[in-house]
C-alpha cells in the first residue's frame, strides 16, 4: 500500500500524520534538504511543521524544544537535522527524542532495536538500500556483501540490515588495508564514505551491484557521488546514481516512518 493510501486511512480514523523538522542555522545543504522533506510530505498528504532556529540557539534551548515535541500529541514524529552547530552536542540530542517518536531512527533504543531485528523504525538511508535490492529482485542471501564506511547514521546499521538478510558482511574503513582486495570481493558493495569518487571501476568485481550513497561536490561543482560512475557502470551489473538514486529512497522512507510514527501514535 503506498504511503499515501496510509495517510488517508489514518485520517479517516481521526489520526493526522503529522512531521516536525527542526533546523539550527543557516546550512545550505540542510535548507535542501528540509525543504525537499517538507515538499514530500505535501505529496503523501502528511502534515508537516519546520522549526527554523538560529545557529546562536544553545543546547538548552534546543532540548526544551525536543521536550515540547516529545509531549505534543499533535506531532506523530519528528527529526533533529544535523549537522547541528558545534557548540551543541549532538549525542546528547538524539538521546531526548522519543524513541516512538524518532523517525530517522537515531536514539539508542532504537539502533539496539534494529540490532536484534525486532525495529518499529529504521534509519532512511540503510533502509532506502533495502527497498531498492528487493525492487530489483537481487538476492542478498549468501552473498559477499561489503559496506565502505562505518557511521553511525549508513555504514554500521548498513551492515545490520545486510546481515539480517543472511548476506555475508564485511565493513571498511579509514584503517582498512588493502581496501581494493577487499572491495573486489563484494557481490554486493555499499559505498558511503563521504569521499568523492572514491572507489573506482578497478576496484568493483565484474558483475557486482554497487549501491552509491555518497553525495559530494567535485572541483567544477558538479554533485557526484563516492563512486567514480563512468568507469564503475562498466563493471557493474546494476549501479546507482548520483544524484536520482539513494536519496530519493532515502525521502521516500523517511515519510514510511512518518506514517509509522503516527500509526504508533494511533495505539497509544
Amino acid at each position: 500500500m503506498q504511503q499515501k493510501e496510509q495517510a488517508e486511512i489514518l485520517k479517516a480514523k481521526g489520526v493526522e500524520p503529522c512531521l516536525a523538522v527542526v533546523i539550527v542555522g543557516e546550512n545550505p545543504a540542510s535548507k535542501v534538504y528540509v525543504a525537499g522533506k517538507i515538499r514530500d510530505c505535501e505529496e503523501v498528504g502528511i502534515t508537516s511543521r519546520e522549526y527554523a532556529l538560529p545557529a546562536s540557539t544553545t543546547q538548552d534551548e534546543l532540548l526544551a524544544l525536543v521536550s515540547e515535541l516529545n509531549n505534543d500529541d499533535s506531532v506523530s514524529g519528528f527529526i533533529v537535522q544535523l549537522p547541528l552547530p558545534s557548540h551543541i552536542d549532538e549525542k546528547t540530542i538524539l538521546d531526548a527524542i522519543d524513541p516512538k517518536k524518532d523517525v530517522d531512527a537515531f536514539h539508542p533504543i532504537n539502533v539496539g532495536k534494529i540490532m536484534i531485528g525486532d525495529y518499529d523504525f529504521l534509519p532512511c538511508t540503510p533502509a532506502g538500500v533495502m527497498e531498492l535490492l528487493e525492487e530489483y529482485k537481487i538476492d542478498i542471501s549468501g552473498k559477499e556483501c561489503v559496506v565502505v564506511g562505518r557511521s553511525n547514521i549508513v555504514g554500521k546499521p548498513q551492515a545490520m540490515l545486510l546481515l539480517h538478510k543472511n548476506g555475508t558482511v564485511t565493513v571498511c574503513h579509514s584503517r582498512t588495508k588493502n581496501l581494493s582486495d577487499v572491495t573486489r570481493r563484494a557481490d554486493i558493495l555499499v559505498v558511503a564514505i563521504g569521499k568523492g569518487e572514491f572507489v573506482t571501476g578497478d576496484m568493483i568485481k565484474e558483475g557486482a551491484v554497487v549501491i552509491d550513497v555518497g553525495m559530494n561536490r567535485n572541483d567544477e561543482g558538479k554533485l557526484v557521488g563516492d563512486v567514480h560512475f563512468e568507469s564503475a557502470k562498466e563493471k557493474a551489473s546494476y549501479i546507482t546514481p548520483v544524484p536520482g538514486g539513494v536519496g530519493v529512497m532515502t525521502r521516500a522512507i523517511l515519510m514510511k516512518n512518518a506514517i509509522k510514527a503516527a500509526q504508533l501514535n494511533q495505539d497509544k
